[in-house]
């Protein structure tokens, strides 16, 4: 198994609004493609910062290049994401050693 993490930071006072917005498009593209093994949404808010965190995980990196395209190493960003987000930060790929249920 393949866990897939991307950290985005948005202004605090418009923190919910990018929930509603990540639910509607980032979660919804990872949790509809075929390998996908479930999608997890933590936030943080620090200050004037909403820090997101998103972790999915994926049988296969072929499961993760039906979402991401060939080139899956890159993020995949939605057209109102420069709405929102202070930056593009990378996404990064990890070897799931343990997890529940997995032993």
């Amino acid at each position: 198994m393949i866990a897939r993490t991307w950290h985005g930071r948005v202004p605090a006072q418009r923190a919910d609004e990018y929930h509603e917005y990540l639910s509607k498009t980032g979660v919804a593209a990872t949790g509809g493609t075929p390998g996908n093994l479930g999608v997890y949404v933590l936030r943080r808010i620090e200050g004037e910062v909403a820090h997101f965190t998103m972790i999915t995980l994926w049988e296969s990196t072929d499961a993760i290049r039906q979402f991401a395209g060939d080139d899956y190493e890159i993020a995949v960003y939605f057209p109102e994401d420069d709405d929102f987000l202070l930056e593009r930060e990378p996404v990064f790929h990890h070897e799931v050693l343990e997890a529940p249920g997995s032993g």
